[in-house]
């Protein structure tokens, strides 16, 4: 029961952290997931819960669709999603957690780089995006970072790129859960305080929109973030050495 509402906590969490500050959701919940559920059910629940966000999203925002960029970014993301999938169906749950928590970190970095960055232009920027992006989600179910370098590289207008991120996102979150197979080993009731968590995170992001500073909150959001994954790669560290 604990763990349930832990996990329904940490979606609550991030789900309203993603409407306040428009950082991602994977970011915010993928580390705290892990380190509920270990590094492979932990990083499935995240791809579920961002395929879910990012069709109810895409359902509203369909006619800013850029289809030649997401066209793009999708057809060298896939083959990544493969790889990224073999990587977390192969390794042991110790050092992929250490590779989880380097990888969320390496994406923050890349999340407070990004305003300053102009590092992939054109074709060859969304190809390198792409990449990026479809590893990442199948590894850590966080694949916003990549994408998000290439829209302010671009100079992408916003609108366009936060219609078009969620089909890039929702067709790499299902190639991710396809690729890996399976699904959590969780209970039902886990699996409402998820569903429970991410609508309250939702709607209380839409009430709270208003009131905080987003510079603040994205603050406060990488640090929650840059702390759970120190903790993950922290936790895998220590299995390694046989520490408890």
């Amino acid at each position: 029961m604990i763990q349930a509402i832990g996990l329904g906590l940490v979606v609550f969490v991030g789900a309203a952290a993603q409407r306040i500050t428009g950082l991602g959701f994977s970011l915010v919940t993928s580390p705290y997931l892990v380190l509920l559920l270990g590094p492979f059910d932990g990083v499935l629940v995240v791809n579920a819960c961002a395929v879910l966000t990012a069709f109810v999203v895409l359902t509203q925002v369909w006619r800013d669709v850029d289809p030649r960029r997401a066209a793009l970014l999708i057809g060298p993301a896939l083959p990544a999603v493969a790889a990224g999938a073999w990587m977390a169906r192969t390794l042991p749950a110790p050092p992929l957690a250490v590779v989880v928590g380097v990888l969320i970190l390496c994406a923050l970095v890349a999340v407070v780089a990004s305003e300053r960055a102009r590092v992939l232009r054109g074709t060859p920027g969304a190809v390198a995006a792409g990449i990026g992006s479809g590893f990442l989600n199948a590894t850590v179910g966080a694949g916003g970072p990549a994408v998000a370098l290439y829209a302010v590289s671009s100079g992408w207008a916003q609108h366009r790129f936060a219609a078009t991120a969620q089909l890039v996102f929702g067709v790499l979150g299902v190639a991710s859960l396809a690729a890996k197979g399976g699904r959590p080993s969780m209970a039902a009731a886990e699996w409402a305080t998820v569903a429970a968590g991410l609508t309250v995170g939702v709607l209380t992001g839409n009430r709270l929109a208003g009131r905080f500073s987003p510079a603040r909150g994205r603050t406060a959001v990488i640090a929650l973030a840059m702390a759970g994954a120190a903790l993950t790669v922290v936790k895998g560290v220590a299995a390694l050495c046989g520490c408890r």
